[in-house]
């Protein structure tokens, strides 16, 4: 049986392969048993490598060092990718917060690491060491051990500090989720808040009753104002009217108009009725309403009209329907003249079944075209990421140029490409299914390396004299801010659980607890959180921990 002994032992690529699968296969099934009802998912993968460690299980270290690089750079690619097309609204409404509360969680653990210098046993490079294993941040202990270098100082101790503290900083974050759940999660703080970022639209009736706008065309009042809105009805004398840009208005006319929330207001003022009616409730039969009218969502499958405005298509002129709204990805969009379509796109027309039936083959619908993913895209994508992340980034005073890293470029190059690659008439539509793979087969493989080239030390550094006082202080560093700045946040009431989760994973650079938070809270929020914070959280954690070495040590 020595084909069976090989397998294991014998370093090489399919021996690597072989340890990876068995560590994967077996963490991921354990991952599914429920403990008083808490499952970690793919984060017992991590578990698995450790005992794999452990066990003296090994394999080529280039090989490892391959596949987590890969693992790793293709997860956090495919996830900027997936809530790309979320991400500015999200940034628009509260980019700026989300960093906030990050840069608190991140300033609260250094605070806390410099404090417990003085009073115990622990020299500054050490904590430094402990502060970048509790918070997962393998880069900011790179950019410490040039810091030491450089003054001729031995890193060795900030090495052991992050090894023997990064196997529970990966798995305190998770703990400190489950903590805030279980104590301070009231059952309304899992509905999500802030839906006006997913869906901007409004759909309200308003009567013709503003003398300044009788007897004018659609397109004249459009021209004269700057407000943003499509009117997809006209009801006139009991019959409906599928609007055109020369359609005149008369006074009495009743319209369906779709705006956005923030010009409601507005809108009341330029019709001069608002209908008090519940046009934005999620199940409505827009088919039931007018016999002779009909709306219908298509899909944008055609090539050629990747990245076009809505408005050079001339779709009322050319086949007489109005596009109403777009969805892309959750959120919905306004379908105005200078929105930039993408493949994938779901569009609503409005319009005479015979017209919407020509507007469906002009474009496209081809609803099985949708499985094929854009491999070449993907991966043109990813290298653009990788190029990015390794570009020195100098400031003045630092010791060595800071870069985004392996895990930094990708993600940022993922939501470029996510949100903007259409305009660039890139096709990067990737199905759920297919979107949903990437991110766990990476997250997969990241972990289950990292896992298996902790475990080989791991007990041997905790049996140290000070090995489980350095466990113990990175599990405070990793879980007290969380439980700090999370319980704060909950207070506020300004953002759901599942965003507050996603940013305290993104603070902590925690791509595996990001999962867990997927995995046990519905919706996209913790993902697009995450990505919101992740890359300026990473950048600040580098910084502080040369600005650290530089002035303390």
């Amino acid at each position: 049986m020595e084909w069976i002994d090989s397998l294991f032992t014998i370093h090489s690529a399919v021996q690597t392969l072989v340890v990876l699968a068995l560590i994967i296969s077996v963490g991921m099934a354990l991952g599914k048993l429920r403990i008083r009802g808490i499952s970690l998912g793919v984060a017992f993968v991590f578990f698995m490598g450790i005992v794999a460690g452990s066990l003296h299980f090994t394999a080529d270290e280039q090989m490892v060092s391959f596949a987590e690089t890969f693992g790793l750079s293709i997860f956090v690619y495919a996830l900027g990718l997936h809530v790309g097309p979320n991400f500015i609204g999200m940034m628009r409404h509260d980019g700026a917060s989300l960093n906030g509360w990050s840069m608190g969680v991140i300033l609260l653990g250094t605070v806390m690491a410099l404090s417990l210098c003085f009073v115990l046993p622990i020299s500054i490079p050490d904590m430094v060491g402990i502060l970048c294993g509790a918070t997962t941040n393998t880069p900011a202990l790179g950019a410490a051990q040039q810091a030491l270098a450089t003054q001729h100082i031995s890193s060795s101790g900030a090495a052991l500090g992050c090894a023997v503290t990064y196997p529970l900083g990966v798995v305190g974050v998770i703990f400190a989720m489950i903590l805030l759940r279980k104590l301070f999660v009231r059952k309304e703080d899992l509905q999500q808040c802030n839906s006006s970022a997913d869906d901007s639209t409004y759909v309200g009736q308003f009567i013709c009753v503003n003398p300044a706008i009788s007897g004018k065309t659609i397109a004249q009042i459009s021209q004269s104002t700057h407000r943003h809105f499509i009117i997809s009805r006209i009801w006139r004398d009991g019959k409906v009217i599928v609007p055109l840009a020369q359609t005149v208005m008369q006074h009495g006319d009743n319209v369906l108009v779709v705006t956005n929330r923030d010009e409601v207001a507005a809108m009341n003022i330029l019709f001069g009725e608002h209908v008090e009616k519940d046009w934005n409730r999620e199940k409505i039969d827009w088919n039931a309403i007018d016999s002779s009218v009909e709306s219908r969502v298509i899909v944008m499958t055609r090539s050629r009209l990747n990245g076009k405005t809505l408005g050079s298509l001339h779709m009322r002129e050319t086949y007489g329907v109005n596009v109403s709204r777009v969805m892309r990805g959750d959120i919905k969009l306004l379908a105005t003249d200078s929105l930039h379509l993408q493949y994938g796109d779901r569009v609503t027309i409005v319009g005479t079944p015979e017209d919407i039936n020509h507007a469906e083959a002009f474009f496209g619908n081809a609803v099985t075209g949708l499985n094929e993913p854009n491999l070449g895209a993907i991966f043109f994508g990813l290298l653009l990421g990788l190029a990015l992340g390794m570009i020195p980034i100098s400031i003045p005073g630092m010791s060595a140029p800071v870069k985004l890293g392996i895990a930094g470029g990708p993600i940022i190059m993922g939501i470029i490409i996510g949100s903007l690659g259409a305009r660039i008439h890139l096709i990067t539509y990737t199905t759920r299914s297919a979107s949903l793979m990437l991110r766990k087969m990476g997250l997969s493989l990241y972990l289950a390396c990292l896992g298996l080239v902790a475990g080989k030390d791991f007990l041997s550094t905790i049996i140290r004299p000070e090995g489980l006082m350095w466990v113990g202080i990175g599990l405070v560093l990793t879980m007290l801010p969380l439980l700090i700045v999370g319980a704060i946040a909950l207070k506020t009431r300004k953002f759901d659980f599942g965003t507050i989760c996603g940013l305290l994973c993104g603070a902590m650079a925690n791509p595996m607890a990001l999962s867990y938070a997927n995995d046990t809270i519905p919706g996209e929020r913790a993902a697009v959180a995450y990505t919101s914070v992740y890359p300026l959280g990473m950048f600040i954690r580098v910084i502080i921990a040369q600005v650290i070495i530089m002035f303390m040590v």
